[in-house]
């Protein structure tokens, strides 16, 4: 069966990049080969660029720390993760108390709040891993059901560890959203929450926005839900993947990174 783009004209009007990380930057612990002279091309082109993720489990002090690391310069200000999204959601409805479900390492990124575990304003659901235990996650039920705000900084159901499978955040805002009968409210991809601070922190409408990522479902339905370019590339969660017509159709489809500035036609 083939396969359309949505629009087989090239991108134009773009002015900002929001590249997604793992997958599409790097795979594992080393860059995608080209993805370091790409972003450079982007930059030397006047491009505003943002990196984009939905882990829960690192600051993006450290997350910064490990890209350069890996031989990727970046700013702190160029990374913007579900924890940022939800931190700029919670600051605009002024809930600054918050019983926080994320590893100590990840609580910097909400270092304006006050953790309250008694009478929380907001609960804000990540990856606590090993740390989940039944008091954990019947304090944040209960919490919610008294009236708190229901934040998930996202949905993904599992990971894959040096261990194997392992539960991830959607596994634990799946059971409260079932025993409290309540909806959490997203802040990482495919939420346009996401996108829209992204675009904002980098001072550029969605429609000039250029979404590039390995997910079908994340990036790309991310992408579309916000009136912003997708482009798949074939690295990373997709390598090896298949297109069908059930999955939501990129407007671009790269082997790799390395082919976007080529592909928005900024060149090396």
């Amino acid at each position: 069966m083939t396969y359309e783009l949505r629009h087989s004209e090239p991108l134009e009007d773009i002015e900002g990049v929001l590249l997604n990380l793992d997958g599409t930057i790097f795979v594992g612990d080393r860059l995608v080969p080209g993805a370091a002279d790409a972003v450079d091309a982007l930059r030397r082109a006047g491009l505003s660029l943002r990196f984009g993720t939905n882990t829960t489990r690192m600051s993006r002090t450290a997350l910064v720390s490990r890209l350069q690391t890996m031989g990727l310069e970046l700013e702190p200000g160029e990374v913007f993760t579900a924890p940022l999204s939800a931190a700029a959601w919670l600051e605009k409805k002024g809930l600054w108390n918050l019983s926080l479900c994320v590893p100590e390492a990840a609580h910097t990124d909400f270092g304006h709040f006050k953790i309250n575990e008694t009478s929380p304003q907001a609960v804000v659901i990540g990856d606590l891993g090993e740390a989940w235990d039944f008091t954990r996650l019947n304090d944040s039920f209960r919490h919610i059901m008294e009236g708190a705000e229901f934040v998930a900084l996202q949905r993904n159901r599992y990971w894959h560890t040096g261990e194997g499978l392992s539960l991830d955040a959607g596994t634990f805002v799946a059971a409260l959203e079932y025993a409290t009968e309540q909806e959490a409210t997203l802040a990482g991809k495919p939420s346009p929450m996401f996108f829209q601070g992204a675009a904002e922190s980098m001072g550029v409408e969605l429609f000039n926005l250029a979404v590039v990522g390995d997910d079908p479902g994340a990036d790309i339905a991310g992408a579309h839900d916000c009136d912003a370019a997708a482009i798949l590339v074939k690295t990373g969660r997709f390598q090896g993947g298949v297109l069908t017509r059930s999955m939501p159709r990129p407007d671009l489809i790269l082997d790799s990174v390395a082919a976007l500035p080529a592909a928005l036609g900024v060149g090396f």
